[in-house]
């Protein structure tokens, strides 16, 4: 019974873990493509017209 526990509690340490990087990797993606996004509209916002 406590060997079962015990690798039930590896396993959810290491969903975490890898949860925890995917995280971290998606959000850096996301902040790099806004970043690029802003930049092209403030480059181009001579080009808009009201």
């Amino acid at each position: 019974m406590g060997e079962r526990a015990y690798k039930t509690m590896k396993r959810a340490g290491a969903y975490s873990i890898v949860l925890g990087v995917l995280m971290v990797v998606f959000g850096i993606t996301c902040g790099i493509v806004s970043i690029v996004s802003g930049a092209r509209l403030l480059r181009r916002k001579s080009d808009i017209l009201f």
